[in-house]
């Protein structure tokens, strides 16, 4: 189970996953070695599954991003899913429940691509319905 620590040390990554140990621990008001001890023992209970980086080429290198709910027929879903991830501007592929059994970030140079991307989707055999939003901006701490 997490405690208060454990917590805040994981929002701490999560405005910045690379930063040293000596910041976060005095971010902490903890040692560093409390730090590297915490954050061993929450990946090692899968509570921290990785670290990851967001480069300037991520944000804008495909400036037109977008968030595309779909409705399938049927038990097609991994079939769908294996279609989408083939397709370049398709960023990340998520199953969920309610009334959409899909959804699939995109990402595109520019509207007429994004257009395009979604055409092709809306195209794929047991794809139903969808629905499309764009994203217009993206705040989470520590990211400008």
């Amino acid at each position: 189970m997490l405690d208060e620590v454990d917590l805040r040390l994981i929002a701490e990554l999560r405005r910045d996953g690379r930063a040293a140990l000596s910041d976060l621990a005095d971010r902490l008001n903890l040692s560093r070695a409390t730090v590297r001890s915490r954050m061993e023992r929450l990946t090692a209970k899968g509570e921290i599954a990785g670290f990851t980086v967001l480069t300037r080429g991520d944000v804008t290198s495909a400036p037109v991003r977008g968030l595309m709910m779909i409705g399938i027929e049927g038990r097609g879903a991994e079939k769908i899913m294996a279609r989408l991830t083939g397709i370049p501007a398709v960023m990340a592929v998520h199953s969920t429940n309610g009334r959409w059994d899909l959804i699939a970030e995109l990402a595109t140079q520019t509207l007429l691509e994004l257009d395009d991307v979604i055409a092709r989707i809306r195209n794929i055999e047991g794809v139903m319905t969808s629905e499309t939003n764009l994203l217009l901006s993206t705040r989470k701490a520590g990211r400008k």
